[in-house]
């Protein structure tokens, strides 16, 4: 399976979302936009139209000024990655562009994409997209210095805006994900919290995340 590690940034680091209708506006814009039909077709209302998925989103997360995604291409083709992240990144520019009366770039360019090759890196990477709400609270994550490891916790617990709620069992937005690849492989709930913490208090994984 090709694997991939996408990442985008709002321009010149400004946020990307304001409120809580804007990341709801990008979840269902993950959703709604992961389809080869063209963008005209897609906001038809007809119930028999089925879609044609262009990627499988195995995990992913927003923050203010950008976003992660962990994807794979349906049959492997990488075009299936660019048509959606075209679809992405201009329907979303296109909404917050109209409803906040501004003009221009909302990315800093084009999306980052990095392929997932190693052992290392595979395991890791679905705990650093889960974990990059912690910037917001423990900075200091990504070298090991996390102290209250238990509060660390429940902060990610609270977080509405990525996959971690749904790969520990609570209904999130189950219709986005794709849980079936990294199921297995990330575990029970107590396996992955047991993981989370001995990332965030003994493990410097920054190196492993690029």
């Amino acid at each position: 399976m090709l694997l991939y590690h996408i990442v985008n940034r709002g321009v010149e680091k400004r946020n990307i979302v304001l409120d809580d209708s804007d990341r709801l506006r990008f979840v269902h814009d993950l959703y709604v936009m992961n389809d080869a039909s063209p963008v005209a077709h897609i906001h038809e209302k007809t119930r028999n139209r089925k879609r044609k998925v262009l990627v499988n989103i195995h995990a992913w997360c927003l923050m203010k000024n950008h976003y992660h995604l962990l994807v794979s291409p349906i049959d492997g083709e990488l075009d299936n990655i660019s048509l959606f992240m075209k679809k992405l990144n201009m329907g979303y520019a296109k909404y917050f562009n109209n409803k906040y009366k501004r003009s221009g770039y909302l990315w800093q360019g084009k999306y980052k994409k990095i392929a997932i090759e190693k052992d290392a890196h595979f395991l890791y990477i679905p705990y650093y997209i889960h974990l990059n709400p912690l910037d917001y609270t423990y900075k200091k994550w990504r070298k090991g210095l996390v102290h209250d490891t238990k509060k660390a916790i429940t902060n990610l617990r609270k977080y509405r805006w990525s996959s971690y709620l749904d790969y520990i069992g609570v209904k999130n937005f189950p219709s986005v994900l794709d849980k079936e690849y990294l199921g297995d492989v990330l575990g029970s709930k107590d396996a992955q919290e047991g993981e989370i913490v001995r990332i965030i208090s003994t493990e410097d994984i920054a190196s492993k995340s690029n």
